[in-house]
């Protein structure tokens, strides 16, 4: 449904996405995940034709975004991080309004948004500004929805909104697939890339692995070890020297450390200890996603 060969895009001296190529299949739920400033937005712009790309080639269904813009300005739907409806409007009159841009109708399509639009009819004669951010949430994917496109991107749709509506906006999106929709969405989340069939991990503009979360995360092949201390950071400044260490960081209350060896816990205890680290505990734990992104910012350092 969607490919993009060698693509680049440039802010001045800047580039922003540095040869991006990938394809995301039919019907699929596809995740990019990346820290801000990665080059998440600038891809969907231009895969939506809000931004020209300097190179390569993006297609939607085979069409070219650039010559065949028209094409796909009507076969997809766009949430832009930012909520970018009509606030003065109410939420049936925006959602009336993107069905008439598109020439349909809510009675059409409204299968697609049903089960969404039932939690907001409650407020239907309620101002879109007026709307808490899960309400606005709710109601962007009602309008990105309601032509029924080939293909959804949604760019940082989560940004912002809190637990229970994050959760069941992605809820949502795993549904919507059942209807064939290709749904492309970026988040700087990475508990969220376990929701996606496929993901591409990206930073500093380069689409550094591509897979399932399972063939990333089997793709980890260090040692990786747990550090809990009294005094964490000082635990951290001292793993970052340590000889053996790949890498050092913190993740959650802990410090992580990979290795390229095995090292024997209690040695490392006793050496943590020497250094002024008090109620140092090691452990030999499993890699998950985000030890597998910092990995591999480490690797395309």
């Amino acid at each position: 449904m969607i490919r993009f060969d060698q693509v680049v895009k440039r802010y001045g001296n800047t580039t922003a996405v540095d040869r991006a190529t990938f394809t995301v299949e039919r019907g699929e739920l596809f995740g990019l995940i990346g820290p801000d400033g990665a080059g998440k937005s600038s891809m969907m712009r231009m895969l939506v034709t809000l931004l020209l790309p300097d190179d390569g080639t993006i297609t939607l269904d085979g069409h070219d975004v650039v010559a065949d813009y028209r094409f796909v300005r009507r076969n997809v739907g766009y949430m832009p991080g930012t909520f970018s409806l009509y606030t003065d409007l109410t939420v049936e009159e925006n959602l009336q309004f993107f069905a008439n841009v598109f020439g349909t109708t809510i009675q059409e399509n409204y299968h697609l948004i049903a089960e969404i639009y039932e939690q907001l009819a409650p407020f239907k004669d309620r101002r879109a500004g007026a709307l808490s951010g899960g309400m606005k949430q709710k109601l962007a994917l009602c309008c990105a929805l309601i032509h029924r496109p080939l293909a959804l991107i949604l760019d940082e749709p989560t940004t912002g909104v809190d637990a229970v509506s994050r959760a069941e906006f992605w809820s949502m999106l795993r549904r919507l697939t059942t209807t064939g929709i290709t749904i492309v969405v970026s988040t700087p989340y990475l508990e969220e890339a376990a929701l996606c069939d496929r993901v591409g991990l990206i930073n500093d503009g380069r689409l550094m692995q591509i897979d399932t979360i399972g063939g990333i995360v089997a793709s980890y092949d260090h040692a990786l070890w747990r550090i809990d201390a009294d005094n964490t950071r000082t635990a951290l400044q001292v793993l970052r020297e340590h000889p053996a260490a790949r890498a050092a960081y913190l993740y959650r209350s802990s410090v992580m450390m990979s290795t390229d060896q095995e090292l024997d816990p209690e040695h490392l205890t006793h050496e943590l200890l020497r250094s002024g680290v008090t109620g140092a505990r090691v452990s030999r734990a499993q890699p998950d996603i985000e030890d597998r992104f910092m990995d591999l910012m480490l690797e395309h350092a």
